[in-house]
This record gives C-alpha cells, structure tokens and sequence, in this order.
C-alpha cells in the first residue's frame, strides 16, 4: 500500500510541477486546474505517507513538519488564487519554487 501512495505522490509531484511549467510557457501566468490537482493530490498522499511504520524506518518528525507546512502553503496558493485570470509573477514562481524544495527536501533529508 505504501508503493501505491508513494506513486501517487509522484504523480502529484508531475501534475503540480508540468502543469505549472506547461503555463510558465503560455505566457500566462494563471494556476491551471493539473496544478491544482497536483496540489491536492500531494497534499493527500503526504498525509497518508506520514502515518507511522512500525517497523523502525519513521522519517523524522521535523522532516514530516517542514514537508506539511510546505505541501499547505503550496496548496493554499494554488487553491486561492485558481479563479483568478492572472496571477502575480513573483506568486507564481514562489509556488513553483516550494515546489521543489519540497522535492529536495524528500531526497536530501534523511
């Protein structure tokens, strides 16, 4: 079961990131509807994988925190603002940037 999460938060992780990398190219700077799955779905799936293992290989609880306040944060950008015509540059590209240091944070921090 915790391959299954594993890859639909990578799948998450694809959405969140094409997606906004696909509207970066358009030249419109607006949260299209993969980006908003994608954030939905990586924050539902981290939610999932952070439930404990019980075996002895738990990340650690501040990588989990730090992990969750970034995966919100994104969230609550991409869902506030998915109405809008056009967002700010800077909104934009911070989303895109928490994006992957969420990512880096996965791979980096043992």
């Amino acid at each position: 079961m915790r391959l299954i999460l594993l890859y639909a938060h990578l799948i998450g992780f694809a959405l969140l990131l094409g997606g906004s990398i696909t509207q970066y190219l358009t030249g419109t700077l607006r949260i299209n509807s993969a980006m908003l799955w994608g954030a939905i779905v990586q924050v539902v799936t981290g939610i999932a994988l952070s439930a404990p293992l019980r075996d002895g290989d738990e990340p650690p609880s501040a990588k989990l925190a730090v992990k969750a306040i970034i995966g919100l944060a994104i969230f609550a950008m991409a869902f506030f603002s998915r109405k809008r015509e056009q967002v700010n540059r800077g909104h934009f590209l911070a989303l895109v940037g928490l994006t992957l240091v969420n990512a880096a944070v996965a791979v980096f921090w043992k």
